[in-house]
């Protein structure tokens, strides 16, 4: 595997490039360009000019995490062709700097969702949560004022005021768009970007929606195993493919993470893999923790474990960690549990490789007797 860090930029991110490079393990940071509105396309200038900076400080930039699908992609508007077409330039851009994979997602509006950006917990630090019937209950419009007022200064990922300040008008346009809907949306659009990918050897990995059920009545389709298999089967391609990530699909316990990995892994379609613990406490309501499997209700070691089993060479990378030790920053995204996360990461693949090394000497060993008897 390929240990990677999601950085925001010069301008976006409190944290510095010298200090990932510090962090053992890590190969290259996972970045996009934060300055450039939905829809339009990446110049390429920028792209190289973030490529620089990543390189001068000793590390690698393969993945982009995201070019932004543009709403009216999602909802399928007569529209589309232009941002679709914008989407294939940005692709060649992408692939003229050395990117060799984009994780994006389909989520209609909100990109991800969670009712509290800061729940204390026992031990001081802070972490997002997500009560399901806080946010049932919850106007959309108060919940975007909530994270703003959280946010700590940072505009975050997939909440872009300029998108959120058409919350209206979006809810109301989708009011025609179910899953069978979005599902036709999303293979157009793949159909249209997808021989890009092929041409210049860039592959696409799909995120998975974050909480992986229907909120606020919008339809979510990336939220499941035999899902995400008919999205595979929409463009059948091996650049069509997954950003496995544990924590979203974790969030539903029906989910069987180390299976999908498994499964979807062996047919080399995981692109990418995000991996993170949640802890349940109540029905579709979670709070993040640290990686620990202790501390969660995902066994960290069986997700690894799956992951070494099906040999991923791939980029991977711990998705958001706690607030810890007084840090302020992006919610979620703070240098030291992420950093503690890598470690942790790291230490479980470096026993479970170990492991099947002492198996296979031992299953050696044991069939030499075997045929000396």
């Amino acid at each position: 595997m390929k240990m990677t860090f999601r950085w925001f930029g010069e301008q976006h991110d409190t944290i510095r490039l010298e200090h990932i490079r510090q962090i053992p393990g890590v190969t290259g940071v996972v970045g996009a360009l934060y300055d450039v509105p939905v829809g339009d396309v990446w110049p390429l200038e920028k792209i190289l000019h973030l490529k620089r900076l990543v390189e001068d400080a000793g590390l690698q930039l393969e993945v982009i995490e995201s070019v932004n699908v543009h709403e009216d992609i999602k909802l399928g508007a007569p529209t589309r062709d232009r941002y679709i077409e914008n989407y294939r330039q940005s692709i060649r851009n992408l692939a003229k700097a050395g990117i060799k994979v984009i994780c994006y997602n389909f989520m209609p509006v909100f990109d991800w969702l969670r009712s509290d950006l800061a729940k204390p917990l026992g031990d001081g630090s802070t972490v997002l949560y997500y009560d399901h019937a806080a946010i049932k209950d919850l106007d959309p419009m108060r919940l975007v004022e909530d994270v703003e007022q959280g946010a700590n200064g940072f505009t975050l990922p997939g909440w872009e005021p300029e998108r959120l300040k058409e919350l209206k008008t979006l809810f109301e346009k989708y009011q025609g768009v179910d899953e069978e809907q979005l599902f036709a949306n999303l293979k157009y659009f793949l159909e249209q970007i997808i021989p890009v990918c092929e041409e210049v050897d860039v592959k696409m990995a799909i995120h998975p929606d974050d909480p992986p059920w229907s909120v606020f009545g919008l339809p979510r389709i990336v939220t499941c195993e035999r899902n995400l298999e008919r999205i595979l089967k929409l463009v059948d391609s091996p650049y069509n493919g997954l950003t496995l990530c544990s924590g979203a699909l974790g969030a539903n316990p029906e989910n069987d993470v180390p299976a999908m990995i498994r499964r979807f892994g062996a047919i080399g379609r995981i692109h990418f893999a995000h991996v993170r613990n949640v802890r349940f406490i109540g029905e579709k309501s979670f709070h993040e923790t640290s990686h620990l499997s202790s501390d969660g209700s995902l066994d960290l070691f069986e997700i690894m474990k799956a992951y070494h089993d099906i040999g991923f060479e791939g980029y991977l990378r711990p998705d958001h960690g706690r607030m810890i030790w007084g840090e302020r920053g992006r919610p979620g995204y703070g240098l030291y549990d992420r950093a503690l996360g890598i470690a942790y990461l790291n230490g479980l693949w470096e026993a479970i490789d170990k492991l099947a090394g002492w198996s296979a000497e031992l299953a050696r060993a044991e069939e030499g007797t075997f045929h000396r008897t």
